[in-house]
């Protein structure tokens, strides 16, 4: 019976995934339970928590895997403040003496964590080290349905890769192809994310939200100045208008003067107005063209039908539907949390596959639907429940879903909290606020009465799978909301005619039958919901289509801007009372806004920050 753990941390996101005999039992960020968006911190209450799962001890772990090589990272900072010498003095001297004091006796450093969750602890040797891309590698191929895959990872940058290639055979991973520091399309893709005055590795997805509001009118300037891309996909960006490398920031002066000379958008005082959004435009079209370029030349070359993405990138579920819509491979599977909490996966499948040499068996979706995380008991809801002051009853089932589904035909916007919570950055209806796709307020409702954000950002359709392709340009598998793909025409509405709005105010225009969920350009980014995986939440939908002949929900999660995915019921109670959630339900226990006593209201908006 062998228990491996696999761990990332310390940059962002960090994670635990916990894996027995090969299968992944348990995985949780650390952010969920510090309540600290993307938490860099060693994950010691992940930690707690999938040893809690398995019922086991840190001294029945056969081995403890961190997700890259701090020595290769090391080597990386190093050379290149040499090769940028003199430039980036001010950083060198910023993160050398964490490094030099921590960070290079890394595993001196994990084992001290270690000993603090269990002083009984004693084993340093059990710990081990993965390389940061093949952790990607590994977490987006062992958990797939492929025998044989191509495996793209795109990332920011983990040692000294930005992109790699490889292929995944059986139980073997081997990586093929590589571009470096400092050529990145991740870096490249969070520089303009700066330039427009998000927060990098948070707020690359507001990027691409942003996107179809625009018109991809830099493109040349970007191509012309910012990256040169070969007609394999493979590319070398211009450093001198970047100062990511060794700086303090993303981009420099040079880079402003390229698009008009327009200085880094102020979050605080700037308003989002069309030049942003053409930037935003041109950017994703740029990315998308290389990740396409990429893989036509890697499935030329490798005559390989299946591929498997992973890396902070592969969280671009436009470029991941255009690769679908092109018809590039007969299937696709994206690591659901591709960025670097899934590192924590990978390292422990790489270990036990390649280490351990154990056969690897294959089926559908060894991620279990990404319910990896902790959940809790009638009692244990309860007691928090009369703890925290709260009015609820408990129904069954049946009348559950009559209820529920009534009420969200009815426009009310519901926190559905079920189950094992989702490991990734998406809610997948267990962590979720849910709502009616046919309402017109909705989406504006959410994103500001609820989500407390940008009126822009776009919602997720949550659709029962047998009904996704009455919908949708697509008929595919998308379970973990990786997919983007066009409403079907019979659905549209104002297709010929003009549009009443433009910039920003896109968002007020009708453009489907389910517009709480159609995005500016007619587009969705789909979530499959499939008996197997979550059968309360296809029940749900279900009795829903039963009432409305509608099978799409919205489902967006279970949090405010800047606030991580809630974990516990006090999480999701504390979400309900300071926003206009109208009802609550945990399980079968049902909370209904108006029956709470209204001493108990909290000023939610302000306790987070915009991400």
């Amino acid at each position: 019976m062998t228990y491996i753990l696999g761990i990332s941390s310390y940059y962002h996101d960090s994670a635990v995934a916990l894996i027995h005999n090969g299968k992944i039992i348990a995985a949780a960020q650390e952010e969920r339970f510090t309540r600290i968006k993307h938490d860099p911190s060693f994950p010691k209450n992940s930690i707690k928590y999938v040893l809690k799962e398995a019922s086991i001890s840190l001294s029945q772990l056969e081995s403890i895997v961190f997700y890259e090589k701090p020595f290769l990272k090391f080597e990386r900072l190093l050379e290149t403040h040499i090769a940028f010498s003199p430039f980036g003095y001010r950083s060198f001297l910023a993160s050398m003496p964490i490094w030099l004091k921590e960070k290079l006796f890394q595993k001196t450093l994990i084992f001290n964590e270690l000993k603090n969750i269990d002083p009984n602890y004693k084993d340093i040797k059990k710990i081990k080290f993965s390389e940061h891309h093949l952790s990607h590698a590994s977490s987006a191929f062992y958990p797939s349905p492929f025998k044989e895959a191509i495996i793209l990872t795109l990332d920011g940058v983990g040692e000294w890769a930005t992109s790699t290639i490889g292929i995944g055979k059986d139980n073997k991973i081997k990586i093929l192809e590589e571009i470096q520091f400092p050529h990145s399309i991740g870096l490249l893709y969070s520089a303009f994310t700066y330039y427009l005055g998000f927060k990098v590795n948070s707020g690359e997805y507001k990027v691409m939200g942003l996107a179809p509001y625009g018109n991809p009118k830099y493109t040349d300037i970007i191509l012309k100045n910012l990256i040169n891309v070969k007609e394999d996909g493979s590319f070398r960006l211009d450093m001198k208008y970047f100062n990511y490398a060794t700086g303090l920031t993303m981009t420099n002066e040079k880079f402003n003067k390229l698009f008009e000379g327009k200085q880094r958008r102020d979050p605080e005082k700037d308003e989002l107005n069309k030049f942003h959004m053409d930037i935003a435009a041109s950017i994703q079209k740029v990315c998308e063209d290389i990740i396409l370029k990429i893989c036509k030349y890697i499935k030329s070359k490798y005559k390989i039908n299946n591929i498997c993405l992973a890396g902070g990138v592969a969280l671009n579920c436009v470029a991941n539907g255009k690769i679908i819509k092109n018809k590039i491979f007969d299937n696709i599977w994206v690591q659901p949390a591709a960025g670097d909490a899934g590192g924590s996966v990978g390292a422990a499948l790489y270990y036990w596959y390649n280490n351990l040499n154990k056969n690897r068996d294959v089926f559908k979706d060894q991620m279990r639907g990404s319910y990896l995380g902790p959940q809790f008991s009638d009692d244990e809801i309860s007691t928090d429940l009369k703890r925290l002051n709260a009015n609820f009853k408990k129904v069954n089932e049946n009348e559950l879903y009559k209820i529920i589904a009534k009420e969200l035909s009815d426009e009310k916007a519901v926190g559905w909290f079920q189950g094992r919570m989702e490991f990734g950055p998406r809610a997948l209806g267990n962590r979720s606020i849910i709502a009616d796709a046919r309402s017109a307020k909705m989406q504006k409702n959410l994103n500001l009465k609820i989500k407390f954000r940008e009126d822009f950002r776009p919602f997720a359709p949550a659709v029962i799978r047998e009904k996704v392709s009455e919908y949708f340009k697509i008929n595919y598998d998308s379970p973990y909301m990786l997919l983007v793909a066009d409403v079907n025409d019979q659905i549209k509405i104002n297709l010929d005619k003009e549009e009443k709005f433009s910039g920003i105010n896109k968002v007020n225009e009708i453009r489907s039958t389910i517009p709480a969920v159609t995005h500016v350009d007619y587009s969705a980014r789909v979530q499959t919901v499939h008996k197997e995986t979550n059968l309360k939440f296809y029940n749900l939908i279900k009795e829903f289509e039963s009432i409305t002949k509608c099978s799409v929900l919205v489902n967006t999660s279970f949090n405010v801007r800047g606030e991580p995915i809630v974990c516990n019921i006090e999480d999701a109670f504390n979400c309900f009372m300071g926003t206009n959630i109208d009802i609550l339900v945990i399980e079968n226990f049902v909370l209904f806004k108006s029956d709470q006593d209204k001493k108990l209201a909290n000023n939610y908006k302000d306790q987070f920050e915009l991400d």
